[in-house]
């Protein structure tokens, strides 16, 4: 066999893997399911729908029919962990993507992709070392994203921290601003959590912290402050994964490890579950995906044990 025979059949192989990636498993919308104890005893169950990276585009209607119909899944919380836009013209088609989810209380933190579009990324940076902030893209209508999340009765937990009632249940919600652009501003979700736990209130049954981007001193922060449970995106899961080994990047300082899937965080004595999602879509400029489907994550809290002896 001749070295033009042999190079041909790597191109040939090279360009079927990458239409796969870019025409049939970006579109292999799927759901996955996990369940966590971490609410008092004697609790309802709270089911969190964990919605993240869906960066839209205004043409993506296979997509947004697909996000409309997980309301058939009937959360009780939606949890939305940034990189909701993928194009400039995308918000109206978020909105009636989101629009399902009427009358569910939700929360909702920030990505780089909800305050700048996307530009041709270099794919071999991104798979040595994770991307640079990016600051001088073209800037996004962040606040009419926000009025759409505003509009629904959702939390902006960028930052910030409060108290919800879900499902019977006090729960105590706090986040963080995109760390990838380092917007995250830690002492202040601290002093927001001081105060909101000192409220003469009904005692809090959970406390969930949300976050983009899951860089470890967000996470540790958040385990902490207390946190019993942390969403996260921006990972893709890696997006490109080679099969039996995983994710080749988080674009962040994560394990690799831990690119998608839930686990438990450690800090010192302290400890939380990380639900870590895959996302729902891909920039435009690179719209592929191999050995790591889309996702949405539905995580039921449930309540622990009381561990009599």
């Amino acid at each position: 066999m001749s070295l033009r025979s042999v190079f041909g059949g790597f191109v040939a192989v090279g360009a079927g893997l990458f239409a796969y990636g870019a025409l049939i498993e970006r579109n292999m919308f799927g759901i996955r399911h996990e369940s966590i104890d971490v609410l008092e005893p004697a609790s309802s169950n709270i089911r969190v729908l964990h919605l993240s990276d869906i960066h839209l585009a205004p043409w993506q209607q296979r997509k947004i029919d697909w996000i409309r119909g997980l309301a058939e899944l009937r959360p009780d919380l939606i949890v939305i962990t940034g990189d909701s836009l993928g194009h400039r013209d995308a918000v109206p088609e978020l909105a009636r993507a989101l629009s399902a989810f009427a009358g569910i209380p939700g929360v909702f933190v920030h990505g780089s992709n909800d305050y700048f579009a996307p530009r041709i990324p270099n794919p071999f940076t991104y798979l040595i070392r994770p991307s640079e902030p990016d600051e001088f893209g073209e800037k996004l209508d962040t606040d009419a994203l926000d009025a759409v999340y505003s509009s629904l009765g959702w939390l902006d937990l960028n930052n910030a921290s409060g108290r919800m009632s879900v499902n019977g249940s006090s729960v105590l919600v706090a986040g963080t601003d995109d760390p990838h652009l380092n917007r995250d501003r830690l002492d202040t979700v601290a002093l927001s959590l001081d105060e909101a736990l000192g409220e003469n209130v009904d005692p809090v049954s959970a406390i969930v912290g949300v976050t983009h981007a899951p860089y470890r001193r967000v996470l540790d922060s958040l385990t902490t402050l207390g946190a019993d449970v942390i969403f996260a995106g921006h990972t893709h899961g890696g997006q490109v994964c080679i099969p039996g080994l995983g994710a080749l990047t988080t674009n962040s300082d994560l394990p690799l490890s831990l690119a998608r899937g839930l686990s438990v965080w450690n800090r010192i004595d302290r400890s939380a579950f990380l639900n870590v999602s895959a996302g729902i879509g891909t920039s435009i400029f690179a719209p592929v995906r191999f050995a790591c489907p889309p996702e949405a994550v539905l995580v039921t809290l449930r309540a622990k044990d009381i561990g009599y002896a």
